[in-house]
């Protein structure tokens, strides 16, 4: 047979892969020394975007600033996921109590930063997890209020031991729950790595306790009038071999991307 040169080459085409979901995480604003400059800068420990990456999403940073609603739902709206990460206390005059002395310095900026990320996502119904003070800052932007100092309550250090010390103890998930569907097994207790000092005390209406340790410390709460929203006390961040929060969060930031863009797609060829 007589080749035509003329034909050009068919090379198969293979069907359009979607990137990985983008998933914001708020971030520290610290005085920060690098070289020779000592300044104020935003910070956030790669192990929060190690989560991220490992569990298949892109890692995008949120500093503290100033927002409104409007800000708000701008930078949610590039996202697909969100998660609060820990940190500083937040500030007790949000849920109406007088400081302890072993509270934190107030970080106003933050707390209204991340109070106007939570609700908005909450609006948007944008998959979010808080962990430790995004847990609390989740509970305290719905109404609810914190112990300002956990060893007054369990009469031990356990939950923080020493400065960068994470404590190790265990929690009990609630197997009906978001979170064990997540885990996909709470019939043991879950290991987790703590380092709080402050707890949720009144949990917020709307929010459903999921995990408590054996002394009564809540450890997880969760929002079940939203697609996904977790808060856990514990920093799962710091535990390389279990990434299934992440990847709870990164699956449902997938979900909620293809739905919202079906929803966009349907709206533009509407009449």
């Amino acid at each position: 047979m007589v080749s035509n040169d003329s034909e050009p080459t068919r090379i198969p085409t293979r069907p359009p892969v979607a990137p990985a979901p983008v998933i914001g995480i708020t971030t520290y604003l610290e005085q920060a020394q690098t070289g020779v400059w000592d300044v104020r800068a935003s910070f956030l420990p790669k192990a929060y975007i190690d989560a991220v990456t490992d569990a298949g999403g892109i890692a995008v940073l949120l500093p503290p600033q100033p927002a409104d609603a409007d800000i708000a739902r701008a930078v949610l709206g590039t996202l697909d996921g969100l998660i609060v990460s820990g940190g500083a206390d937040v500030d007790p005059a949000r849920y109406g109590q007088a400081r302890h002395d072993r509270t934190g310095a107030p970080r106003t900026d933050r707390d209204e930063w991340e109070d106007r990320l939570l609700t908005t996502a909450i609006e948007l119904e944008l998959p979010f997890l808080g962990i430790c003070r995004g847990a609390q800052m989740l509970n305290v932007a719905l109404g609810g209020t914190l112990v300002q100092h956990l060893p007054d309550i369990v009469g031990s250090e356990a939950y923080q031991p020493g400065p960068a010390q994470f404590g190790e103890t265990s929690a009990t998930v609630e197997p009906d729950s978001r979170l064990a569907a997540v885990l996909g097994e709470t019939a043991a207790p879950l290991p987790i790595h703590v380092y709080h000092h402050q707890a949720l005390d009144e949990v917020a209406d709307g929010l459903r306790v999921t995990a408590r340790t054996d002394d009564g410390v809540i450890e997880a709460v969760e929002l079940e009038t939203v697609p996904f929203g977790i808060g856990v006390q514990w920093h799962p961040e710091e535990n390389a071999a279990d990434r299934r929060l992440f990847a709870g969060l990164v699956d449902a930031a997938r979900a909620h991307r293809a739905e919202r863009s079906a929803t966009a797609s349907t709206e533009r060829n509407t009449p």
